[in-house]
C-alpha cells in the first residue's frame, strides 16, 4: 500500500517529482506555463506541508502540498497545490488518498476551507477533485496557469 510521507519541498524526491510536473505542464501549456520552484518556508508547518507518495517499494511516485492563505469569509483558508503522481501509477487511488492526506492535516490546524486551482484540460484531476467535495467557485487569485478554481467546506461555517 502506498503512503504519503511529510518531507521538506526542497528534498531531493520532491525536487525531482517537482521537476517532473512542471515539465509535463510546460509540455502541456507551450508558451503559458510559467513555473516557480516554491520556498520551503511555504509548506513547514503549521504554514503548510509538502507530503511525498511513496509506492510498496519505497519509490517516489508522486506528491502534493497545502499552504496557508489568508483567512477567507469561511475563517482559516488552505490551498492544494503541486498535486501529481506519475503517470504509470494513476488510476491505483493514490490521488484520493494523497488529498485525503492533506485534508487532515489542514483540519488538525483548524481549516475551514481547502481551495485549488487548476487547468481546464486536467481532466482526470478535474474529476478527483469534484468525487472528493469540491465545488467550482470564483477565481481567488490571479494565476495565469489556472482556467479553473475549486473550494471544499472543511467546518459548518465554511
Amino acid at each position: 500500500m502506498a503512503s504519503a510521507q511529510p518531507v521538506p519541498v526542497d528534498d531531493p524526491a520532491a525536487r525531482e517529482l517537482l521537476a517532473e510536473y512542471v515539465a509535463m505542464r510546460a509540455e502541456s501549456f507551450p508558451g503559458q506555463y510559467t513555473p516557480a520552484h516554491p520556498p520551503r518556508q511555504m509548506f513547514e508547518p503549521p504554514a503548510g506541508i509538502f507530503l511525498v507518495v511513496r509506492d510498496d517499494e519505497g519509490q517516489s511516485v508522486g506528491c502534493g502540498g497545502i499552504r496557508r492563505l489568508p483567512d477567507g469569509d469561511a475563517g482559516v483558508r488552505y490551498e492544494v497545490k503541486h498535486l501529481y503522481l506519475r503517470p504509470s501509477t494513476r488510476g491505483r487511488g493514490w490521488g484520493r488518498m494523497l488529498l485525503d492526506e492533506l485534508e487532515r492535516h489542514a483540519r488538525e490546524w483548524g481549516a475551514a476551507e481547502l481551495v485549488l486551482d487548476t487547468h481546464h484540460t486536467l481532466t482526470a484531476a478535474g474529476g478527483l477533485y469534484a468525487s472528493s467535495g469540491f465545488v467550482e467557485i470564483a477565481p481567488y487569485n490571479d494565476n495565469p496557469n489556472a482556467t479553473r478554481w475549486y473550494a471544499k467546506a472543511l467546518s459548518e461555517r465554511g
